[in-house]
C-alpha cells in the first residue's frame, strides 16, 4: 500500500499543500490550504469498482500513462508544519 503525505506550507505569497516537490495552487489564508488538502486527502482513499487510467509527468518532463485498480487506494496524511 502507498503512503502519501500531504504538507502545508508558505507558498507564492500564500499558502499551498505540497506532495512531494509539486505544489498546489497558492490559497490565500492558511486554513484555506489546510481544507483543501484535508479533502483531497481523503477523496484519495475512496475506492471504485472501476480500475482507472492515471497520466502525470516524471521529474525529467517524461509523461507516463497507467492503469490502476479502483480498489488499490493510498494511505494519506496531512501534515501542518505552520
Amino acid at each position: 500500500m502507498t503512503d502519501i503525505t500531504y504538507t502545508i506550507v508558505e507558498h507564492d505569497g500564500g499558502w499551498a499543500y505540497k506532495l512531494g516537490d509539486v505544489f498546489s495552487e497558492t490559497f490565500p489564508t492558511h486554513e484555506a490550504a489546510l481544507k483543501t488538502a484535508q479533502r483531497v486527502a481523503s477523496e484519495q482513499q475512496l475506492t471504485d469498482e472501476n480500475d482507472t487510467g492515471i497520466v502525470y509527468e516524471d521529474a525529467k518532463g517524461r509523461w507516463h500513462e497507467e492503469l490502476s485498480a479502483g480498489d488499490d487506494r493510498p494511505t494519506t496524511h496531512v501534515v501542518d508544519k505552520a
